[in-house]
């Protein structure tokens, strides 16, 4: 679809956006994360392969991968595309002054949005861009997996964290793979420990002030918990260790590893 690029931009600025994207004629929504946050050297090649994006929120690394060739995409999301973040807002910030942890439950009971109007951005991307990438609203940890089938490569980016079982939800994953898993997570380096195979768990909003966070894992402990899950192989591709403004007992990082089955 082809829109004006003052009409394109007036849509554009009418969502909020998690993911940058390029949507053609010198538009780009405003997201958080970045056109090149993880380079096109750093993911399996998807030219003519079955991908999974799995927490697809906009659908940037969906829309990717569909770009460099694949024969079909498929962009899963449940959480980013039908909790009203603003809703639940005043309860989380409710919930901090009184020192007390928020029912998770409520995010798909009094703060769920059945209309989905938090998946307006990846709608319109896949209008504009006009994208066959298949959206499927459901969640990864509850949904039977016979029914989603296997894919090539699996897109596991930036949600391990979220989840409260961590080997549970790798093991889902290691279910849905065929070829490779390309799973990014928040990861700790322990000073004196660089061997260490620790998680790192938070039980109220420690990390980034979101009580959706629950463990984080150092790099041997991600690698172990994709074996446990049946991975036969990990590969680090990617550390992005930022510099420490002072020395610090735990280090976070950015970490992505391959997971071959």
């Amino acid at each position: 679809m082809t829109l004006a690029p003052a009409e394109l931009q007036e849509r554009v600025a009418a969502i909020p956006w998690y993911h940058s994207i390029d949507l053609g004629n010198g538009v780009v929504t405003p997201g958080a994360v970045a056109l090149d946050a993880i380079p096109r050297e750093l993911l399996p090649d998807c030219s003519g392969k079955s991908v999974l994006d799995i927490g697809a929120w906009d659908g940037a690394n969906a829309f990717r991968a569909e770009q460099a060739g694949a024969a079909r995409v498929v962009a899963l999301d449940h959480y980013a595309w039908g909790v009203d973040f603003h809703r639940r807002g005043p309860y989380w910030e409710e919930c901090t002054r009184k020192g007390v942890i928020p029912d998770p439950q409520k995010d798909e009971t009094e703060f769920w949005d059945p209309t989905l109007g938090q998946k307006r951005g990846f709608d319109l991307a896949h209008e504009v861009l006009d994208s066959s990438v298949q959206a499927v609203v459901a969640d990864f940890m509850k949904m039977n997996l016979t029914d989603l089938g296997t894919f090539d490569v699996v897109f596991y980016l930036n949600v391990l964290y979220h989840m409260r079982e961590p080997l549970t939800a790798l093991q889902r994953v290691r279910q849905v793979t065929r070829e490779v898993a390309v799973i990014e997570t928040d990861a700790i380096a322990v000073r004196g420990h660089p061997d260490a195979s620790l998680l790192e768990f938070y039980p109220a909003n420690e990390l980034m002030e979101d009580y959706g966070n629950w463990y984080v894992p150092t790099e041997k402990a991600l690698h172990g918990l994709c074996r446990a899950a049946g991975f036969g192989k990990v590969v680090t591709r990617r550390r992005d260790a930022k510099p420490a403004r002072r020395a610090k007992p735990v280090r976070h990082y950015r970490l992505l590893v391959h997971a071959f089955p």
